[in-house]
């Protein structure tokens, strides 16, 4: 089990390498391309310290294929540049680094090819005839008719295949997929810790396929591979109306596997799925994402995928082919068990039921420990998020998902169930039927998202200002489950598109979502229609609406935000095909460039609260946005003309903004806050507007006594906003407010994730709308972009990428004493900490090698500012710019600096 935790850099005397990295993963197998980019983030102690030049060496057993040379460019990646690597291949690559005094220190990792070829794939699907058996019948105890609809869902089975070996093993790997979830064997052990695998795509174009080192499971003579496999998104419940949401893929499960052998003399020995495999089901009798699982313990089928098992009565798999032209090498980290939450309470109920509080919200499932059942006892586990007033558990807002397990016992002293194929989003469990006093220590929480590396860290000094924090990253988490989601409880579980553009720039500072994104866009590219129009939901499916603004444009935003984040243009020159087209889709219905045509759904700012901001105002503003970002990434990959054509049509879209929605007074139309947020944040309004439109925002918040109205398009602007334009203390008190509607509402009745909506419950009326009422929703999270960028003041100059130039611009003020924060850069960990202590105010600054700093020192007295060796303008690697807005402003190398100042 992982820890989503932000672990710190290696404490190093001079200029060092760490957290190598293959195709942004760390030693990872089975990648899916022969020319990979491998990169590295710096650390030194010392001041001013850079990289002066770098060499990457890759070896192949032993033997050099390709040596860079040395290379002066500060950049910390290189795309491997010699012949094009081999397939089903372990490699060693070796990096050195000199410093600017010459010094060189070296590091090295190693990472492994996928298959490259179709011919090198050997393996067949197989499956299971459901035509000759009965689909899985719901247990007899089901009392809710809606349960019924699981009768259509094929019951897992169990797969295996003995094999002999006779010579010794020097390496083992699995290549392996399924329509549907699987989940290995090898030898009785069970292979990787991957769950849910092999994740979410758009199976009709692109199936990703896991690759697992079984070397050390595996032995001469006698061994086994086994797999369990069921529904998934394959062929299990997605999005509502469940009653006809199944086989959206197929209707029947199928594995595909092959493991290849290297022997110690040279030989191979392949392994592959076909008819020689043999299945049958097994003690998980029912398994569905969103319906829950069942387990009969009493149908253990013992140790089935070890050698020696009496395998005579399993019947032949059946072998359907070979098709693997959609197969794609997995390019982003699996869904994993990262953290264990042991319950904190148990509430007995009538009849037998208890209420189980894990203290936290969470997508996962539950590890249950039985003791004293005898043979047959049924025991029910139901999840939610909330309880109702009189303490039973509120599941009225999971409308058709069942979110329930089952597990039959088989009169063991102690047992032990947790589910393999099903994730439920909950706080709390009701437990039905269990034998004897239930303890707190019989129930584990278990919490699974994508593990994505932890990136960032904000702390303050502030109890709900951290408390917001923590509900944002366990929104992040419960919702990054293979694909960003909107909920992980209802039966719904979509990538909704604007709310992952919305939330990027907040969850990029919390965790490295560079693949987890790029494998996204691999779903959203072959989503887009023949006209260029993008669907709301990605993957694809449910929903037949597409080209909604803010929704769509995630398609110009996603690809934008992820280059400045990481650096890579791959990204954008993979997503230019799909950004033009999505921008000329808009403009060829719009020539007179206010988006009125074409607009889909169009929900406009999304769950705002008592207005309604106007929708050619937001649809117009984000088909500037989106202009924009393609000519930014035209120019970026080199195609000037379209640069300079997209630039000018910006332009143009701009004008007409202000002539259709700008009074003279600077009021935009309809005079909501999202209304002025839009083009204050997009560039959209003149000078001689600017001050204006931020004044009849500022009158707005007065005029609602400091309130928001902001829905999902406008949050996270919010609070930027009204800081960039001298308005920091208003933009706390929001940050600070505990009254309906703010973050700290909710904070205030209970939350310990964040809210789909600002009245998911309120104190007048209870639970808000049953239709649509999450409790774990990210979006409205994306304030935690400004606790990183404008709290702890981490940030990058506008024409930075990668974080190279950064803006360290801390924002004190509200009720805070001191911020800190901390965030891996692809260059290396930039970290702040201010604290402001009778009247001195004190900012810590660390700057990683290969970037510099334009630090902001907060404070009125400029000629107060000093530097921990003294005076600034004495410092070596300080250079003195500018005082202005209250701040001295000084330039910086990288290392560390503690400035102090007055208050």
């Amino acid at each position: 089990m992982t820890t989503w935790v932000l672990t710190d850099p290696p404490s190093v005397p001079a200029l060092t390498p760490y957290d190598l990295r293959c195709e942004h993963r760390v030693e990872p197998l089975g990648i899916g391309t022969d020319r990979p980019r491998l990169s590295w983030r710096l650390a030194s102690p010392v001041r001013g310290d850079r990289q002066d030049a770098f060499r990457v060496r890759v070896q192949r057993d032993g033997v050099q294929v390709w040596d860079s040379g040395w290379r002066t460019e500060d950049q910390t990646y290189v795309d491997h540049g010699g012949a094009p690597l081999t397939s089903l291949t372990d490699y060693v690559w070796r990096l050195e680094v000199r410093d600017a005094a010459g010094k060189v220190c070296e590091a090295s990792a190693t990472f492994a090819t996928g298959i490259f070829h179709p011919e090198e794939w050997q393996a067949h699907w197989i499956e299971h005839d459901y035509d000759t058996d009965p689909y899985f019948e719901p247990p007899v105890d089901r009392k809710e008719p809606r349960s019924e609809r699981s009768s259509t869902l094929a019951a897992p089975r169990y797969y295996r295949r003995s094999f002999e070996l006779t010579k010794p093993v020097a390496r083992a790997r699995v290549y392996a997929t399924a329509h549907g979830l699987y989940q290995l064997s090898a030898n009785g052990q069970r292979v990787g810790d991957d769950e849910l695998t092999p994740g979410w795509t758009d199976y009709r174009y692109r199936l990703a396929y896991q690759t697992y080192d079984v070397t050390d499971q595996l032995h001469e003579g006698e061994n086994v591979l086994g797999a369990v496999l069921g529904e998934g998104w394959w062929s299990g419940y997605v999005g509502w109306d469940t009653r006809s949401q199944a086989h959206h893929y197929g209707k029947k499960p199928q594995l595909l596997a092959q493991l290849v052998v290297d022997h110690t003399d040279g030989s191979q020995t392949v392994i592959a799925t076909d008819s020689r495999w043999v299945e049958r089901t097994g003690p998980l009798r029912f398994a569905d994402l969103l319906m829950g699982e069942s387990y009969d313990a009493r149908l253990e089928l013992g140790e089935w995928s070890s050698p020696g098992y009496d395998a005579t009565d399993w019947g032949s798999a059946g072998d359907v082919g070979a098709d693997i032209s959609t197969l794609v090498a997995a390019s982003t980290e699996p869904v994993r068990v990262t953290e264990e939450l042991p319950a904190v309470s148990v509430q007995r109920l009538e009849g037998n039921r208890y209420i189980v509080d894990l203290g936290q919200n969470i997508a996962g499932r539950v590890r249950l420990r039985v003791r004293g059942a005898a043979n047959g006892d049924r025991i029910r586990l139901r999840h939610g998020e909330m309880l109702e007033a009189d303490g039973e558990l509120y599941t009225a807002n999971l409308r058709t998902a069942d979110a329930t397990d089952y597990y039959v016992s088989a009169g063991g002293a102690e047992e032990f169930f947790e589910p393999m194929f099903t994730v439920h989003g909950f706080r709390y469990v009701e437990i039905d039927g269990y034998p004897g006093e239930l303890t707190t220590a019989d129930v584990t929480g278990r919490a699974l998202h994508s593990d994505t590396p932890v990136a960032g860290r904000f702390e303050c000094s502030d109890d709900g200002v951290n408390r917001l924090l923590s509900n944002i990253r366990w929104g992040q988490r419960g919702n990054f489950v293979s694909v960003p989601t909107d909920c992980p409880q209802r039966d719904e579980r979509l990538g909704w598109t604007a709310d992952a553009q919305i939330f990027l720039p907040t969850a990029a500072y919390q965790a490295d979502v560079q693949t987890f994104f790029d494998n996204w866009l691999g779903d959203l590219a072959v989503a887009q229609t023949d006209e260029g129009a993008i669907p709301d939901v990605i993957p694809h499916l449910i929903t037949g609406r597409h080209g909604t603004p803010a929704w769509a444009d995630a398609a110009t935003i996603v690809p934008w935000t992820l280059y400045r984040t990481y650096g890579d243009e791959r990204v954008l020159r993979q997503a230019w095909p799909t950004m033009k087209r999505w921008v000329d889709y808009v403009h060829q219905a719009n020539p007179d460039l206010i988006w009125r045509k074409r607009t889909s759904g169009h929900y406009g700012d999304w769950l705002q609260v008592g207005v309604r901001t106007d929708r050619d105002v937001l649809a117009t503003a984000y088909f500037a946005r989106s202009a924009e970002l393609t000519a930014a990434a035209a120019r970026v990959i080199g195609l000037e003309d379209e640069a300079t054509a997209y630039g000018e049509l910006r332009e143009r879209i701009g004008a007409a903004f202000v002539r259709e929605f700008v009074d003279a007074e600077g009021k935009v139309r309809g005079d909501t806050q999202t209304g002025y947020l839009l083009p204050l944040a997009f560039g959209l309004l003149p000078e001689e507007f600017e001050q204006a439109a931020v004044k009849h925002l500022v009158a707005d918040l007065e005029r609602r006594g400091r309130s928001l109205t902001t829905g999902f398009a406008g949050v996270a602007l919010l609070c930027p906003i009204l800081a960039k334009y001298g308005h920091v203390e208003l933009a706390y008190d929001l940050l600070h407010d505990d009254r309906y509607p703010s973050w700290g509402y909710s904070i205030r009745h209970g939350a310990t994730t964040i809210w789909e909506r600002w009245d998911g419950w309120t104190e007048e009326n209870g639970f808000g709308p049953v239709a649509m009422n999450s409790f774990n929703h990210y979006s409205l999270g994306s304030v935690g972009e400004w606790l990183y960028g404008g709290v702890a003041g981490i940030d990058q100059s506008a024409g930075s990428v990668a974080f190279r130039d950064l803006v360290i611009k801390p924002r004190p003020g509200g009720r805070l004493t001191w911020a800190e924060g901390a965030y891996d850069t692809p260059t290396g960990r930039v970290s702040t900490r201010w604290e402001v202590t009778d009247g001195t105010f004190t900012l810590d600054v660390v700057v990683p090698p290969g970037a510099t700093a334009t630090v902001h020192v907060p404070t009125a007295d400029a000629e107060s500012v000093r530097e921990s060796r003294g005076p600034v303008t004495e410092q070596v690697g300080v250079e003195l710019l500018e005082s202005a807005d209250r701040a001295l402003v000084c330039r910086v190398d990288s290392g560390s600096y503690s400035f102090t100042a007055q208050a």
